[in-house]
């Protein structure tokens, strides 16, 4: 352990901290009203789809060892730590393995500020000092610093002015941590720094970031005149990302692209997004949409050239970058030219000296061994032969059966003797009860009713006019 546990410092004082400004979308309002227009009305949504798949198809191929990618610029506000933030977001987007991002510009780079950390605790020269080859993925995530989409980052310093990052603690890092993520992603110092050279050459690919500026581009265009006279294989590995810092710039990007690439390097443009202006830490989803695509590209391209096992040869089913793909021959063997085309005259810097071809290598003699020629097999031997089997003698006569005692005769069985059987008392009948009839209630008889007596003529009906008595009249009558 080292003799001092560092503390927790924030990267931006309280009171910065607090009046930040609210982070803005990439997109105005109107050019998000007019996208969601067209997406209505003229949208291609399988163009849209294939693009994005194709992409991610590049960005999540397996690889069998760490992929290291270097990020690096000819001179500070090129935007190299917001190229660096912006690939490392997006391979932990996209990419189910782990993935680290490395701050190896501990004096002018605001990598921790772009991934959204608040404190700083360990550094690359903290982790350095305690890092051991037989330590886990688990046991490093404790020493890093967790950002969004899955990704660790390792802050190159607390913040400190003129801090420094020294060669051998990269390396030592650097070596440590390869085996335990699949993609890294190292924002280096400006060249020609001594961390950043080595960068170069040791990383499987490199991203040098220039500004949308004429003289960016020549500068860039000097640098890699520089890399490809290290080693001819780093400049097909190389992708160029032109920044644009504002909205209108007259650069024409097709004529940079084809300075740029002469040498078999990429070029990619990041357009103007008004979120990555602003600063602060990128939110994804505040993103311009060309801003997004052009980031999935970049990202593709990058990863496309790092897993290509040679130079100049992409794996088969990649997407195309914006160079043309570079086709590797046989030793010895002259490049076959179509008929009518005309070969690329190669690139010449304006005022160097003349660069004598180099010659072709030619194949080292196949070995082919003479066959040696083998005695023919001896026959094998005739098989013995073996004695006849000994005689056993014949076995002995069972012996003849011995005569079985003749049977003893039974004495005949004697008559038994007749007796008289006894008779059997039979049972006196008994008399069977008869059933004594029922007698069948008689149902009384009706009375007969007795008629009432006869009415008198003569007396007077009073009974009602509703009993069926006569109606009397208002004079004392009644109705007959």
């Amino acid at each position: 352990m080292p003799a001092r546990t560092p503390v927790s410092v924030p990267l931006l004082p309280p009171e910065l901290a607090a009046g930040q400004p609210k982070p803005r979308r990439g997109d105005p309002l109107a050019r998000r009203a007019g996208r969601a227009l067209r997406r209505v009305f003229a949208s291609s949504p399988a163009a849209e789809t294939a693009a994005v798949t194709q992409a991610a198809y590049a960005i999540q191929q397996p690889v069998t060892t760490g992929r290291q990618i270097a990020v690096t610029s000819i001179r500070g506000g090129a935007g190299k730590s917001t190229v660096a933030a912006l690939l490392a977001l997006t391979y932990a987007h996209y990419r189910p393995d782990p993935v680290l991002a490395v701050e190896a510009d501990p004096a002018l780079g605001t990598l921790p500020h772009r991934l959204g950390a608040r404190e700083v605790r360990w550094s690359g020269s903290d982790l350095a000092e305690i890092v051991d080859p037989a330590m886990l993925i688990t046991d490093l995530t404790g020493y890093l610093l967790p950002f969004a989409g899955g990704g660790w980052l390792l802050p190159g310093s607390q913040g400190s002015i003129g801090t420094r990052l020294d060669l051998d603690t990269y390396r030592v890092v650097m070596t440590s941590l390869r085996r335990h993520f699949a993609a890294t992603v190292v924002d280096c110092e400006t060249l020609p720094a001594e961390v950043a050279r080595t960068a170069l050459v040791t990383t499987q690919a490199r991203v040098l970031v220039t500004p949308a500026t004429p003289e960016g581009v020549a500068a860039t265009r000097s640098v890699l005149n520089w890399v490809g006279g290290l080693h001819p294989g780093l400049l097909p590995t190389t992708v160029v990302v032109l920044t644009h810092s504002s909205p209108d710039v007259g650069l024409d990007v097709r004529k940079a692209a084809e300075h740029l690439g002469a040498g078999g390097a990429a070029m990619l443009p990041l357009p103007y997004d008004r979120h990555l202006a602003a600063g602060g830490a990128i939110r994804t989803e505040l993103l311009g949409e060309r801003t997004r695509e052009a980031a999935a590209r970049i990202a593709a391209e990058v990863m496309d050239r790092a897993v290509a096992r040679e130079p100049g040869r992409r794996p088969a089913g990649s997407p195309q970058g914006a160079h043309p793909q570079q086709v590797v021959h046989p030793p010895g063997q002259a490049p076959v030219i179509p008929q009518g085309a005309v070969p690329a005259a190669p690139h010449v810097t304006p005022g160097a000296a003349p660069v004598a071809p180099r010659p072709m290598p030619q194949p080292a003699p196949v070995y082919r061994p003479t066959p040696m020629a083998h005695p023919a097999p001896a026959p094998y031997p005739a098989p013995a032969s073996y004695p006849a089997p000994a005689s056993y003698p014949a076995p002995a006569p069972y012996p003849a059966p011995m005569p079985s005692p003749a049977p003893t005769p039974r004495p005949a069985p004697q008559p038994m003797a007749q007796t008289t059987p006894r008779p059997v008392p039979q049972p006196a009948p008994q008399p069977v009860p008869q059933p004594t009839p029922r007698q069948t209630p008689q149902s009384p008889q009706p009375t007969p009713a007795t008629p009432p007596p006869p009415a008198d003529p003569t007396a007077p009906d009073t009974r009602s006019p509703f009993d069926g008595g006569p109606i009397r009249r208002s004079d004392g009558g009644a109705d007959q």
